[in-house]
């Protein structure tokens, strides 16, 4: 069992992570809350194993965070900007999550902890725990001009990246978030979204028809770029039958 600690000043976040723990019965919920002097303490007295931690919070930052627990407790770093990755890295965090965070992503990283605390169970846990087969219950949070929305994956046409913004596209709807593809792209599980377009992601199992280098969408016509061609047409490939 893995004593999981969730820090953010969030508390939409907070309750996305204590949901992903909730389905993983290897993960113990300790304690999730804004307030990361509360958190520190809680580290501090060895309550935790693992701390999910937001960089950006108002009273301590999630790297002066880092630096006073001093490796009390592993962590996987939790936010919206790419740039404080590296410094992350420096003070060995575990993983470094990506808002939105799909729950695909979060079990690659808390795969990554369990290897580390018990290296002799995490391959049989792993096994016996995979990530969902399918897109029913899964879902992200994307920030709009007036709320934060939660998006169902399996409700997900395509995504159209254009400048500094992405437009997600549902059969009912088009939702607009600042974004760029790049974040999206990793948010994103794998096995059933992929990049075939510097400005589009499409969903595997919502593709009706490709003809040469188009895909067809419901009525919406979609290219594939030179660089993303060739894993499009192998991810294709290996389900022809």
């Amino acid at each position: 069992m893995i004593r999981c600690l969730v820090v953010d000043d969030e508390p939409l976040a907070l309750h996305i992570l204590e949901d992903y723990i909730s389905k993983l019965p290897f993960l113990q919920l300790v304690k999730a809350t804004t307030n990361p002097i509360e958190a520190l303490t809680l580290v501090q007295n060895g309550a935790a194993d693992l701390i999910f931690l937001d960089v950006q919070m108002p009273e301590l930052t999630g790297i002066q965070f880092l630096k006073i627990a001093n490796g009390k407790a592993k962590v996987i770093l939790t936010t919206a900007y790419s740039q404080y990755a590296l410094e992350g890295y420096e003070l060995d965090v575990v993983d470094y999550l990506l808002k939105p965070i799909a729950f695909d992503r979060f079990y690659k990283a808390v795969q990554k902890v369990q290897s580390i605390l018990n290296p002799a169970v995490a391959p049989l846990a792993a096994k016996e725990e995979p990530a969902p087969k399918d897109l029913q219950n899964d879902f992200i949070f994307v920030k709009t001009e007036y709320k934060i929305q939660k998006v169902y994956l399996h409700d997900i046409l395509f995504i159209e990246g254009l400048k500094d913004y992405i437009s997600i596209y549902t059969p009912t709807e088009r939702i607009i978030t600042l974004q760029i593809m790049k974040k999206m792209e990793e948010a994103l599980p794998e096995q059933h979204f992929v990049r075939v377009h510097k400005s589009y992601i499409v969903a595997l199992n919502k593709i009706d028809s490709i003809e040469r280098s188009r895909i067809c969408i419901k009525d919406k016509v979609i290219p594939v770029g030179d660089t993303y061609r060739d894993n499009f047409f192998k991810l294709i490939d290996a389900k022809n039958i």
